[in-house]
C-alpha cells in the first residue's frame, strides 16, 4: 500500500527488489451496464494485440473507454495494456488479471518486472493481463507539469521522506498545496473519474474484452481495495479472486463517512504493522552474524540500541544527503520485500553508521515491455485523496504525527504525514463506491495477509475475509509486503490450487515463508493447517 508522498519510491524499491483471457480481438462492441448505481451502458473496447516494442514475449494494446461511465458517449480515455501468453496453451484455463497495488502502480511495468514470481502453474495454465490504471503511467495519466525539468524543481521544493521541524512543515504543505493547484489547472475533470471505482468499471470492460465469462484477478496491497470493489459491484462476475496484502475497506472509506478524524494510513494501521516489522527486523539482524546482517550489534537489544541512537545522531548530523526523515522512510519502504532488501537495507544502515553515503541501488535487471512512464506523486495523490476522506486541515497533521509516534516509534512519522497530501487534494471522486462490502459473488475468495508487514497490517486481512460475503484467509507466517514478492511455497500451492480448480485451503491454514530474514534457504515453507489441513 503506498500514500502519494511515498508511492513512487516505494514502488520502485520493490521492483528492484523483485519492486491474467482469450487472446483474440473482439469482432464487434458489445454493450453492458457498467456499474451499480448507474443505468448508463458503455462499449467494450476492442482490443487489438501487437507484440511490446520493448519485448516481444509480451503483447500490448490500448484501450479505449469512457471517462465518465454515467456519460457514455461523452470524452473517452485510454488505457495501457499488457498480456503475457500462457506458456502451456494446450493446457490454458483463462485470463488472469493482475493489479500491482499503489495505488499509482502502472501493471504494464510492474507486472512483466515480477511476471517470474507468479506460481509455475498458474503462469502455465493462464495468460496474465495487466494494465495501467486511468490516471496512471501510460495510460491517460494526471500529470501536473509541462516538463521533466519542472517536475524535478517541484519534488526538491520539499524534505525527502517527511517534513522535521515547523519550517520543513511550512514548505512541505506549500509544496503540496501548488502540486494540487497545478493538478487542477491542468485537467479537472480527469481528477474527478480515477477512483477505484471508475478503474473496477473498466476492470469488468476489460474482461468482457477478452471474451472472458467471469473474472479471475490478483489484487495485491491497494489492488485487493480494487478487487473488493469489483467483487461489490459485480458479485456476480467473480470466477476467483486472489487478494494478498489487504487494504480494509472501511479504513480505505472511513466506514463511508465523509468526517475523517484520521488520516487513512492511521486508520489502516500502517503505523503500528511497520513499527512492529522494523522491530522484528532489527532483533533478527541483532541475532545473525555480521557477515548475514552487516547491521548486527551482536544481539537483538544491541541492534535496536545501534539503530535507535543512528536515527538521533541523523537528525542532528545528516551523512550528506541522507537525513533522519530520508533514512526512516528508506526503512520502511525497504522493509517490503525481504530477499534481498533487507540485507542491503542492514548494508545501507551500516555504511551510515560509519559516516558514508550508501551507494545507490542497483537498476532493475528486467527490460519492460513498454516505455518507463512517467510516474509522479500526482497519480497515487489522485487515487487516494479524490477517494479516502482525508482532515483537511494541514495543521492537525503534527500533533497526529507525534501521538502516533509515542505509540509506534519513527515509522510512524513517515506514514502520518504520506497522506497530508490529502489535507489541501483540490477534487474528489465523482462516483466512488462506499460499500456494501458484503455481497454474495457467485464464488468465494482468497485472501491472504502477511503476519509482519510494513503496510498492511495482518489485521486488515482478517477485516477484509470478515468483511466479504464469502471469503477464506490464508495466514502467511512471514516478513514482508504481499507473499508473491516474499515467495512460499505452501502459499503458492494453495493459491494455484484456488485459481485453476476453485479449491480452497481449510479453514485456519497457516504458512510460512522459504525463506526467513537472514538465513540460508530451508525446504519449502511447513504449513500449520487447521480444521483437517494437511502438511507440505
Amino acid at each position: 500500500m503506498t500514500g502519494p508522498i511515498a508511492g513512487r519510491r516505494r514502488r520502485t524499491a520493490a521492483v528492484v527488489a523483485a519492486v491474467l483471457a482469450c487472446t483474440t480481438a473482439l469482432t464487434g462492441p458489445h454493450l453492458a451496464a457498467t456499474g451499480a448505481g448507474t443505468a448508463s451502458t458503455a462499449l467494450a473496447p476492442q482490443l487489438e494485440w501487437k507484440p511490446c516494442a520493448q519485448d516481444r514475449h509480451y503483447d500490448c494494446a490500448t484501450a479505449t473507454v469512457p471517462l465518465d461511465y454515467a456519460n457514455p458517449r461523452g470524452r473517452t480515455i485510454e488505457l495501457s495494456v499488457v498480456k503475457r501468453k500462457a506458456t502451456g496453451p494446450g493446457r490454458r484455463v483463462g485470463t488472469l488479471f493482475f493489479n500491482p497495488g499503489g495505488p499509482g502502480g502502472p501493471g504494464s511495468v510492474q507486472m512483466p518486472q515480477i511476471y517470474e514470481s507468479f506460481p509455475d502453474e498458474v503462469r502455465e495454465r493462464f495468460d496474465i493481463v495487466s494494465w495501467d490504471p486511468r490516471g496512471i503511467g501510460n495510460s491517460t495519466a494526471v500529470n501536473c507539469f509541462e516538463s521533466t525539468k519542472e517536475a524535478e524543481a517541484w519534488t526538491a521544493s520539499h524534505p525527502a521522506g517527511f517534513p522535521v521541524g515547523e519550517r520543513e512543515r511550512k514548505k512541505w504543505v506549500d509544496s503540496y498545496r501548488e502540486l494540487g493547484r497545478a493538478c487542477e489547472r491542468r485537467d479537472p475533470e480527469l481528477l474527478r473519474h480515477v477512483s477505484t471505482a471508475d478503474t473496477a468499471r473498466d476492470l469488468e470492460q476489460l474482461r468482457r474484452s477478452v471474451g472472458e465469462s467471469l473474472l479471475t484477478y490478483i489484487g495485491i496491497s491497494y489492488g485487493t481495495f480494487l478487487g473488493a470493489t469489483y467483487a461489490n459491484l459485480y458479485p456476480d462476475k467473480v470466477r476467483a479472486m486472489v487478494l494478498d496484502s489487504n487494504v480494509d475497506p472501511s479504513a480505505w472509506t472511513n466506514g463511508g463517512s465523509e468526517q475523517a478524524l484520521l488520516p487513512y494510513f492511521q486508520r489502516l494501521g500502517s503505523d503500528r504493522s511497520a513499527a512492529a516489522t522494523l522491530d522484528r527486523f532489527l532483533s533478527l539482524c541483532g541475532a545473525a552474524t555480521v557477515a548475514e546482517c552487516a547491521f548486527s550489534a551482536g544481539s537483538a537489544q544491541a541492534t535496536l540500541d545501534k539503530f535507535k541512537e543512528l536515527t538521533e545522531r541523523l537528525r542532528e548530523r545528516p551523512v550528506e544527503s541522507w537525513t533522519y526523515a530520508r533514512t526512516v522512510s528508506d526503512v520502511v519502504s525497504a522493509l517490503y520485500v525481504v530477499h534481498p532488501g533487507w540485507a542491503d537495507l542492514a548494508a545501507r544502515l551500516q555504511d551510515l553508521w560509519q559516516g558514508q553515503a550508501p551507494a545507490a541501488p542497483a537498476a532493475p535487471a528486467t527490460t519492460p515491455p513498454v516505455p518507463t512512464p512517467y510516474g509522479g506523486d500526482e497519480q497515487a495523490a489522485a487515487v487516494l485523496c479524490g477517494d479516502s476522506p482525508s482532515p483537511r486541515d494541514p495543521g492537525v497533521f503534527h500533533a497526529t504525527e507525534e501521538a502516533a509516534a509515542a505509540r509506534s516509534g519513527d515509522a510512524a512519522r513517515h506514514w502520518t504525514w504520506a497522506a497530508e497530501p490529502c489535507a489541501t487534494w483540490p477534487a474528489t471522486a465523482a462516483d466512488p463506491y462506499t460499500g456494501p462490502w458484503n455481497k454474495r459473488t457467485a464464488h468465494p475468495l482468497l485472501v491472504v495477509g502477511t503476519s509482519y508487514d510494513p503496510a498492511t497490517p495482518y489485521e486488515s486481512a482478517e477485516a477484509m475475509s470478515e468483511t466479504l460475503a464469502d471469503a477464506r484467509l490464508l495466514t502467511n507466517r512471514g516478513y514482508g509486503h504481499t507473499a508473491l514478492l516474499n515467495p512460499s511455497g505452501c502459499v503458492n500451492d494453495h493459491v494455484s490450487r484456488y485459481l485453476l480448480d476453485g479449491a480452497l485451503p481449510p479453514p485456519g491454514t497457516t504458512c510460512e515463508q522459504d525463506t526467513p530474514p537472514f538465513s540460508a534457504r530451508h525446504p519449502r515453507g511447513a504449513v500449520d493447517a487447521g480444521a483437517g489441513g494437511t502438511r507440505r
